[in-house]
């Protein structure tokens, strides 16, 4: 790919700042250039595979763009990979064939297996790239501001990628705390985030004017990666921020966005993309939580058709920004992918009579089947985040002989369980009250800030 862009190569203007380390135009150009003359020299050449450890460094940001620039096909490793998993990353990498426009092999999180490789193209990147700045009113004016790291969708493919396909500036913070987050956003700055990240920031802000006023100074604060809670919507609204949510996977970048230009839609991811399709697929009664009947390349599993307004279901996507497949595992594509192109996420969502899409969670964690109803773990957080002295709130299901799975909820915060469990069920309905709350000096996450279910269902099921 042409990037940096050409008309640019010989310009001044910032490029891409990393800490305290910024590079124009023309020192990004010539830095990418060296890199694609050394790497072509190593034997790498359109199509080859190569493994990128990505360090908060500016040779991260110079690697990702010198595989782009000739063609090669760039494999993120996280820097906090252990022996194991990079061997397997590594490995894994070389397996199967590849289309012609392959840019990256993002590996998933591993949680039914090792990590599968999926293989995202430039027609993927691009599309999805052009959609957002349509959708965001993202032009070559904007600097994008984050701290993410650079080995996901959100801050490689939208904070790097995006910011210099725009023809823009990336100021990527290697480290986030609220504070240097907050003095990095001059007048006018995009912000990328995720939810803990507009959590501690609202925290910090209650104690600290200046961080306020520097989130006050963004064009456009985007939250990704999860659903941001209504109540930090609010907490933030009070601050004089509004934040824009967008909702994605690494298999098909961004599906939905909020519409710069309009307000804020808290609880709500926004519509889909241009060219994106999607829908909101029913659930059957008789299906475990994770998936239909086993699925093979040639009987892909059976799918329902689109839901009406206000059915939670499994999101299905389909357009240019679905990924090919996962690498040499037709397989694993074909449970997750139908002949028909449509992608089903695992997320389950409702769309609002206006086509807004909600997302409630995951459907192999966040679908409770209790007491013969089913019952979304996002609808609940939401209750519980509403409630005074709630920070934090996670809910999960567990085996229970008599309901099938009871609710159990963890809370960071002050307050009492009984209280807390009636405020649910007053609010959003009995059946969906926890029968357990526990609270919990904070709740285990990711290194992007999501909830680890997993080890909340396990520690669930010990007293």
């Amino acid at each position: 790919m042409d990037w940096p862009p050409a008309a640019l190569r010989a310009s001044a203007r910032p490029a891409v700042t990393v800490g305290d380390a910024v590079l124009s135009y023309a020192e990004l150009s010539r830095r990418v250039d060296a890199r694609a003359s050394a790497l072509a020299r190593a034997g790498v050449r359109a199509g080859s595979r190569v493994p990128l450890v990505a360090a908060p460094t500016p040779d991260t940001v110079i690697a990702y763009l010198a595989c782009a620039r000739i063609g090669a096909v760039s494999v993120p490793i996280a820097p906090s990979a252990g022996a194991a998993a990079r061997a397997h990353i590594e490995t894994n990498a070389q397996r199967g064939a590849l289309p012609d426009d392959a840019a990256l092999i993002l590996h998933t999180s591993g949680t039914t297996g090792p990590p599968k490789g999926a293989v995202i193209t430039w027609t993927n990147i691009t599309s999805n790239l052009d959609a957002l700045a349509d959708a965001w009113q993202w032009t070559g004016d904007d600097t994008v501001v984050h701290a993410l790291p650079l080995f996901h969708v959100h801050g490689l493919v939208l904070g790097l990628f995006g910011a210099i396909a725009r023809g823009g500036a990336l100021r990527w913070l290697p480290r986030f705390s609220p504070a240097a987050l907050a003095a990095a956003i001059a007048p006018g700055d995009v912000v990328f985030a995720v939810p803990t990240m507009y959590h501690r920031l609202a925290d910090a802000a209650a104690d600290d004017g200046e961080i306020a006023r520097g989130l006050r100074r963004a064009r456009l604060l985007v939250s990704g990666s999860a659903a941001l809670p209504v109540r930090e919507h609010q907490r933030l609204a009070a601050l004089g921020c509004a934040v824009y949510e967008r909702y994605g996977l690494t298999e098909t970048l961004i599906n939905c966005a909020v519409r710069a230009g309009g307000p804020p839609a808290p609880g709500f991811v926004g519509p889909p993309l241009g060219g994106v399709q999607l829908r909101i697929v029913e659930v059957p009664a008789d299906a475990d939580a994770a998936g239909d009947a086993a699925a093979t390349p040639d009987a892909p599993a059976p799918r329902r058709p689109d839901a009406p307004p206000g059915t939670i279901g499994e999101i299905a996507v389909r357009g240019p920004n679905v990924f090919s497949g996962y690498l040499g595992d037709d397989r694993a594509t074909a449970a997750v992918r139908d002949a028909g192109g449509w992608f089903y996420t695992g997320d389950l969502g409702a769309r609002d009579a206006g086509g807004r899409v909600r997302v409630l969670g995951r459907r192999s964690t966040d679908l409770i089947k209790t007491g013969g109803y089913r019952v979304g773990a996002g609808e609940v957080e939401d209750a519980l985040l509403a409630q005074p002295g709630v920070r934090e709130a996670a809910v999960v299901g567990v085996p229970d002989a008599d309901l099938g799975e009871r609710i159990v909820a963890f809370v960071v915060g002050d307050g009492d369980a009984g209280r807390l469990a009636a405020a649910v069920a007053d609010q959003i309905g009995a059946h969906k009250r926890p029968r357990e709350v526990r609270f919990v000096a904070e709740l285990p996450k990711n290194a992007l800030g999501k909830v680890r279910k997993a080890a909340l269902r396990a520690a669930a099921r010990h007293p």
